[in-house]
């Protein structure tokens, strides 16, 4: 039996071994493949993160997949970014990533999209389980054919190509927290080794994550990180979570800066350009970020949390640059819209290396709110929805 609360609002996700198995990942190939007959699609592609899990439960995936007789350009080991590239470089509207992103070493997920354009949410995610359990599977008199593309080279010269950096030579150590991005991103930054001194830290491809959980957006994860910038008199520190669709910033005095501060900072720059000046962030974010935002003239709103909302949202009103607190940050200046950890830090990196200021004299001046860090309160899949609920009609009582 598949569990239910594998199929949440954003992706699936549960612990390898206990919510997904091969054997489940054999049965959301086929409701995905049964799906993309029904949507007149006949290619799709596939990636998987560098969990100890996912070579044999992609490998399920795809077989479940081409049953349906859905042929599948397989990507092998890739960040969730190089994947999403793959859609606009192989002109293939749809796909599925294996991946947890941040989570647990242990866990294992997907996440799928029909479109190309931003991943599956809320009902179409529920719709799988759906085809599950209903057995609504389509049969196929063929099996769909499985290629193999390699789109690292590709990849690294699009992420390079419109970063222009300036003369100041800067320091910069990035974290790889030994996630996928340990797979591609020595070979990124080393495209601009002439212009910076770089200090790489946990670069090595580990699913066991041995030195720290693979979460920038939480300050703890990143100690080793503030350390080493501090030591070393950095310029920055950069981080990437598991799949490397999510950045965390160390300034050059080694604090931690929220994303929020990040974004202003992107946007002090943007202004300077010709292009539409407005904006949306989650509701995580501060009200620094309206505040300086309504001092640039950026029209701006708060929005949901939630990548596959955020993103859709960016596609949809075609945002110059937008994002969330946890890391996804989304540009479409002059990248495709898409969620990159790496990208993310080049961008900053860049107005860095053409400013003589530091992130630290930059952020001079803006407002000040206390916040907590994110509370997180452990609580089981059986319940923990039907309490969301209960908050939910809580707030509404009380017209919050």
């Amino acid at each position: 039996m598949v569990n239910k609360n594998m199929f949440r609002e954003y992706d699936i996700r549960g612990v390898y071994g206990k919510d997904i198995t091969e054997e489940s990942a054999y049965l959301i190939g086929r409701a995905f493949g049964s799906k993309l007959v029904e949507l007149k699609k006949d290619t799709t592609i596939v990636g998987y993160d560098n969990r100890y899990s996912s070579v044999s439960l992609e490998a399920s995936l795809v077989k479940g997949i081409t049953e349906c007789g859905i042929d599948v350009i397989r990507l092998g080991l890739v960040t969730t970014p190089m994947y999403y590239y793959g859609w606009d470089l192989l002109n293939i509207s749809c796909g599925i990533m294996v991946t947890a992103s941040h989570n647990p070493k242990d866990d294992n997920g997907f996440k799928f999209s029909y479109n190309g354009i931003h991943n599956a949410y809320g009902e179409s995610v529920r719709e799988l389980y759906d085809i599950i359990i209903k057995h609504k599977f389509v049969t196929s008199n063929h099996v769909g054919k499985i290629k193999n593309i390699d789109i690292k080279n590709d990849y690294i010269n699009m992420i390079t190509s419109n970063i222009k950096l300036g003369d100041r030579k800067l320091k910069v150590i990035y974290d790889c927290g030994n996630g996928t991005t340990s797979i591609v991103a020595d070979d990124i930054f080393n495209r601009f080794n002439d212009k910076l001194e770089l200090i790489p830290l946990f670069n090595d491809s580990d699913s066991n994550f041995p030195n720290h959980h693979p979460d920038p957006a939480v300050e703890e994860n990143l100690t080793i990180l503030k350390e080493k910038v501090k030591e070393l008199n950095a310029d920055v520190g950069v981080a990437f979570d598991g799949d490397g669709d999510r950045v965390g910033i160390i300034d050059n005095l080694g604090n931690f800066i929220d994303i929020d501060k990040y974004m202003i900072l992107i946007w002090k720059d943007l202004v300077k350009k010709d292009i539409e000046k407005k904006t949306f962030y989650d509701v995580k974010c501060s009200l620094t970020l309206k505040e300086e935002l309504d001092k640039l003239g950026v029209q701006n709103e708060f929005y949901r949390t939630g990548n596959s909302y955020t993103k859709a949202k960016s596609v949809e009103g075609n945002y110059p640059f937008a994002g969330e607190l946890s890391g996804h940050v989304f540009f479409r200046d002059k990248f495709n819209g898409y969620d990159d950890g790496i990208y993310a830090s080049l961008r900053l990196i860049e107005i860095l290396s053409n400013n003589i200021n530091n992130i630290s004299n930059m952020l001079e001046g803006i407002s000040k709110y206390y916040c907590t860090p994110e509370i997180k309160v452990s609580i089981s899949d059986d319940i923990k929805f039907n309490k969301i609920k209960e908050v939910e009609e809580y707030c509404k009582s009380k017209e919050y």
